[in-house]
This record gives C-alpha cells, sequence and structure tokens, in this order.
C-alpha cells in the first residue's frame, strides 16, 4: 500500500487540507435540510467550484462531500440503497478538481460517524457499523480516492468500526475525533486516548488528529496534548473558523482570514503535519493560511499561554490533561 501522505510531507513541514464543504455548499444554494450527497449527482457542477476554490486557495488535500455518505445517514432521506452511487460520485468530482490544479492534490475520501450509539452502550451493533463503513469505502475508493478520511467521531467503538471497515478497500487511512469544551469527545475521549487508541488499532492509521470541536484555540490545545503523547505521529488539525453566532437568521463564525492564519502557524509550530479548517472555513481563510505557512519559518511549540495571548482565553476548555464535563458536538 503507497503512502502519498507522506511522499507529499517528504519534502514540507506541513500540508494544508481543504475547509469547511458544508459551508461552501451553503453559499452555492445548500439549504437546511438537503441532503448534501445528493448534491454530487445533481449538482456536480456547485460541489466541483468549492472544491476549486478550496485548491485555488492551495490546499494540498481536498475531502469529498461524502460526511453523510454511509447507509445510515442516507436512510434519513430515504437514500440507503444509494450508498455506492452517491459516493463513487463524490469522490470523481473532488478527483476532477485535483486533477485540474497544476499541482499534486491528494483526494481524501470524507467518512463521517454513522450517527448511531454502538453497543454495548446503544443499539447498533460493530458489525454492522463495520460493513456500513466497508460498503462507503469501497465506494470512495472505485471513485479514486487517495486516502480515507475518518473525521468527526467521538467514540471508540466507532471509530474501531470504521478503521476496520476502511481497511478493506486497501487505502491508507486518517481518523480525527472532535473535542469538546471539555477536552474530550462526547463520549468522554481525551486526546491522549485517541492517540494511543489509533495505535493500538489492527490496522494503523497514517495519521490521526482533531477536527470540528470548538474554535481554534481549543484545537491547537488537542495537538498539544498529542504530541506530548506521541512526538512521532502525523497529527491533522481542522478546526473550526471560531465560534458560531447566530444573526439575521444564519450561523456566521468568528473567525477572520487573520485569526485562521495566526491558527495555521501555530498549529505546525504545536507539532501539526496537516493543517485545514472545518465549519465556516472558506477559500479565502485557505488563502490566509496558506501565505502563512509559506512566509514564516517554523517556530518552537507554544504552550497554552502563548495561545491564549492572540486567540484568545480557552476558559472552561481544557488542555487534555485534565478532567471536564462534555458538551453536545456540532457538525453541518
Amino acid at each position: 500500500m503507497t503512502d502519498p501522505l507522506r511522499d507529499m510531507l517528504a519534502d514540507r513541514p506541513a500540508l494544508l487540507a481543504d475547509g469547511g464543504m458544508g459551508t461552501g455548499l451553503f453559499a452555492q444554494g445548500l439549504v437546511t435540510g438537503d441532503n448534501p450527497e445528493l448534491w454530487n449527482v445533481d449538482h456536480p457542477d456547485r460541489v466541483g467550484a468549492v472544491h476549486a476554490g478550496f485548491v485555488a486557495a492551495g490546499s494540498d488535500i481536498i475531502l469529498t462531500n461524502s460526511f453523510g455518505g454511509n447507509r445510515y445517514r442516507l436512510k434519513l432521506h430515504g437514500h440507503q440503497d444509494r450508498v455506492r452511487e452517491l459516493n463513487v460520485a463524490a469522490a470523481r468530482v473532488a478527483r476532477r478538481a485535483a486533477e485540474a490544479a497544476g499541482r499534486r492534490v491528494l483526494v481524501g475520501g470524507s467518512i463521517g460517524p454513522t450517527g448511531e450509539i454502538l453497543a454495548p452502550l446503544g443499539p447498533c451493533e460493530p458489525a454492522d457499523a463495520e460493513a456500513a463503513f466497508a460498503e462507503q469505502a469501497r465506494a470512495l475508493a472505485e471513485g479514486g480516492v487517495d486516502v480515507l478520511w475518518i473525521e468527526t467521531m467521538s467514540a471508540a467503538e466507532e471509530v474501531a468500526a470504521a478503521v476496520r471497515g476502511a481497511a478493506v478497500a486497501g487505502l491508507p487511512i486518517v481518523t480525527t475525533l472532535s473535542f469538546d469544551t471539555g477536552g474530550r469527545t462526547m463520549m468522554g475521549i481525551t486526546p491522549r486516548d485517541a492517540v494511543d487508541m489509533a495505535a493500538g488499532l489492527p490496522v494503523r492509521p497514517v495519521a490521526v488528529g482533531a477536527n470540528c470541536g470548538v474554535g481554534p484555540n481549543q484545537l491547537l490545545a488537542t495537538i498539544l496534548a498529542m504530541r506530548e503523547a506521541d512526538n512521532e505521529a502525523i497529527l491533522v488539525a481542522k478546526g473550526n473558523c471560531g465560534i458560531p453566532e447566530f444573526r439575521d437568521g444564519l450561523i456566521h463564525y468568528t473567525g477572520t482570514p487573520e485569526i485562521m492564519a495566526t491558527y495555521a502557524r501555530l498549529a505546525r509550530d504545536a507539532g501539526a503535519k496537516v493543517i485545514g479548517g472545518c465549519c465556516g472555513t472558506t477559500a479565502e481563510h485557505l488563502a490566509a493560511m496558506r501565505r502563512a505557512l509559506d512566509t514564516t519559518r517554523p517556530g518552537p511549540a507554544p504552550d497554552i499561554a502563548a495561545i491564549e495571548l492572540v486567540l484568545g482565553s480557552l476558559g472552561q476548555q481544557a488542555t487534555g490533561r485534565q478532567e471536564g464535563g462534555r458538551a453536545g458536538r456540532r457538525r453541518r
């Protein structure tokens, strides 16, 4: 199995991933309640425009529009029998954008949670979830992705099922979890737990990290804790563009291009090798992040005080080393 992620990192300190696909699709006309994955066949030009914007901004990695492309999530819209069709289409739309870049751009096949609670805490059997992830992974591989990108996870059982399922496609795997204001995932996993868990899986992901969550400062605290747990791991930082605010009937994120540029630089210094944005992150933000990574030299790892100085107080957010409460998770 080839490892294109390590190949690209061989001659550069960090790679720039993409931004918020959901944010981009809403700007293209998606409305709340729509199924984003249907757009891969109904409006591939609009999905492709989001990818093209990320590529033009300098992204080295773009993720397919397939976050909710497993049969459990598609069943909410009555499309559980279209897993292969929608995921193959998602991969091909992203692949076309990557090939039009004029440089090497990797395509990651986005795989999100099932939305189910796995046994023993819930009714979904791990074997059933694994089969759903395998179905999606095969379709993304058929469509031409370079790596399978398992993201926004919160439960150890589901991460394990997703990795086992994705492994059948024979592609490298990346896993990222979403940590909240308590420094843990919704199901109580700490950053150290996440790194240790990834290292102990039968098929070890080539990279592990954090995405979504609360905001860039909390995301950086998570990366510091992960780096402390494993100094050799390839870490992924893909934080939200600030904090969401509801204004005039719409969700707005507080992160400016300047804030996200600072976040990108600090994420690299904290030890992340793949840096991007999640909810709220646009091509404009990514362009600023690209400039920051290209025009500044890597510096010493920041501490929590340095992060708070430039990005604001973590408040009740934990550093990944302390006990904390659990808060709800947001995504799309």
